[in-house]
């Protein structure tokens, strides 16, 4: 790969003029060669009189220039001393200008360059590479999950990653690449390259991405992080000023770095034009979710759930809906995700629960609810508070609400999932683990969670007949539900045959396409009123059958 000399260090700035005068004092200096001069003019005459008397104690023939020879002596010694004196305040003060450069150009944990001087070294790479016929790449890189990591360990180990991983990437760039931490976890790197040779660039981030993600052993601790880059490139550049090209190329990278985020993380990805379009109708999104939530365009819809023995409608489970006025009906896999990484993810689904929880309070007490939880709200420490107080406003049982968590959950807050299960278990509600089969919940941790049921993921249910493995996996799940008493609903069932094949595996409710596409509270509502579900009254739960007395039954 051809590069060009690009300094790594920051670039250089006016230094202040203290430090621009040099390493010496003139005024001393000045005073010395002066003396000197006065006393090789004199003191070949007068040193020999002055110490002749000094000798003898004859009064000296010229006993003013024997003074004046002293004077000379004293004033040699006082310029030196200045001179040395000055000269070592000089040389400090221009070290510590030369280390508040530093400081204030390069990020003092890993000694990259810092967000405010990769503009500038960028800007002369790109100079230096038109001057000789090169291109240069600029690329953007997160360390995927990092705060995660970073609040389980430490802030301690969250720095020994950064550096370890700033050493990692610094030993793969190319010679005079340039090199910066933006903040937290996020990088900025450049380089120099042969536009006929863009499959080095290729290798160079699999490189990359392969020595990011190998473990990281800090104070005992085995940590493992993934990167997530971005790449853009001045071909297809459409400016001339270095400056702006600049700017671009890293706002560039860093959609290309959102992309690869978006893909799975732990990958690249180069810019493509149709990057900018997306990201102003995420931006749009994003705009539409602050302002829809308080305006409630956001609805729960309904989907059936199904006792697959008897055919009886059990419940339903609520999924959310947005009713967006320039979009129309969008579905949760586009705003959900955009809403947690905004941070509106509580607001949001405690907004949706609020309005399943009032639909849900008039249908036929025998019928349950079913809500997904977003792992992000299981880290909040007071999600079971504000669950039981919604519970409290709709005037709702407790017992009539399941609430959903997935396996994910398990496997990054089992300590929190754990404290959360019990306070709700404790007030009556109902726990389930969903998409049972996909994430990393063990035996023991079904052992210790107090689930009430779980359900199996619609991957494995929506492939039966068509996978082998799918038919294995239900049957061993269904072996696991049988041995611990819980109960197992099916997800994704939406043909006939699926419905047959699963079947074969035991006694399961089910839910999917096949009863029906969810629907939204007022067709639900009159589903229900149809079928005899939805009593005027709040009807109580039914009773145990009680045994009357012979008397009362003649």
């Amino acid at each position: 790969m051809a590069t060009t000399p690009i300094s790594f260090e920051a670039p250089e700035e006016a230094v202040p003029e203290a430090g621009r005068r040099g390493e010496h004092d003139v005024v001393g200096l000045g005073i010395i060669i002066a003396a000197v001069l006065l006393f090789v003019a004199n003191g070949s005459s007068v040193l020999h009189d002055f110490v002749r008397s000094l000798m003898t104690g004859v009064r000296p023939q010229d006993p003013m220039l024997g003074t004046a020879l002293i004077l000379n002596i004293a004033l040699l010694l006082f310029g030196w001393r200045r001179y040395v004196d000055l000269t070592r305040e000089v040389g400090q003060r221009r070290v510590a200008e030369e280390m508040a450069h530093k400081l204030a150009h390069t990020d003092p944990l890993t000694g990259c360059l810092n967000r405010r001087s990769i503009g500038p070294a960028l800007q002369e790479m790109i100079c230096t590479a038109r001057a000789t016929g090169h291109e240069v790449v600029a690329m953007m890189m997160d360390l995927d999950n990092f705060k995660r990591s970073n609040d389980a360990h430490g802030h301690q180990a969250g720095d020994a990653v950064l550096l370890q991983t700033a050493q990692r990437i610094r030993a793969l760039l190319p010679d005079r690449s340039i090199m910066a931490r933006l903040g937290g976890d996020e990088f900025a790197f450049a380089a120099i390259y042969d536009p006929d040779h863009v499959e080095a660039i290729d290798r160079l981030m699999m490189r990359l991405n392969d020595s990011v993600a190998r473990p990281l052993e800090i104070d005992g601790l085995v940590l493992e992080v993934t990167a997530s880059i971005g790449l853009a490139n001045t071909v297809p550049s459409d400016t001339g000023d270095a400056a702006a090209l600049a700017e671009l190329l890293l706002h560039r990278a860093d959609l290309a770095m959102y992309q690869a985020k978006k893909a799975g993380r732990n990958r690249y990805f180069w810019f493509e034009q149709n990057m900018e379009s997306e990201l102003r109708f995420r931006s749009e999104l994003e705009r539409g979710i602050r302002e829809g939530i308080p305006r409630g365009e956001f609805v729960p819809y309904y989907e059936k759930q199904v006792d697959l023995d008897t055919g009886k409608l059990t419940g339903f489970e609520m999924l959310a809906r947005w009713k967006s006025p320039r979009h129309g009906l969008l579905s949760p896999e586009l705003f959900i995700p955009i809403a947690e990484e905004i941070g509106l993810i509580s607001e949001l689904s405690e907004s949706l629960i609020r309005q399943a929880l009032r639909d849900a309070r008039d249908w036929d007490p025998r019928l349950t609810l079913s809500v997904n939880i977003s792992p992000l709200q299981l880290r909040d420490p007071w999600f079971a508070q504000k669950l039981l107080k919604l519970l409290v406003e709709a005037n709702f049982p407790p017992h009539r609400l399941d609430i959903e968590i997935t396996e994910t959950c398990l496997h990054e807050n089992i300590g929190v999932v754990r404290t959360l299960i019990t306070s709700l278990k404790n007030q009556g509600i109902r726990i389930s683990l969903d998409d049972f089969g996909t994430g990393y919940s063990s035996l023991a941790q079904l052992r210790t969670l107090p689930f009430d049921q779980i359900k199996i993921d619609r991957f494995f249910v929506s492939t039966l007949g068509k996978s082998k493995d799918s038919g294995t996996i239900i049957e061993a799940i269904s072996s696991l539900g049988k041995g611990m008493d819980l109960p197992i609903t099916a997800e994704g069932i939406e043909s006939p045959e699926v419905l047959d094949e699963l079947g074969k595996y035991g006694s399961f409710k089910g839910q999917g396409y096949l009863y029906g596409q969810p629907e939204d509270a007022e067709s639900v509502r009159a589903m229900l009123a149809n079928s005899n579900l939805l009593p005027r009254a709040p009807v109580a739960p039914a009773a145990e059958p009680v045994e009357l007395p012979r008397s009362a039954t003649a």
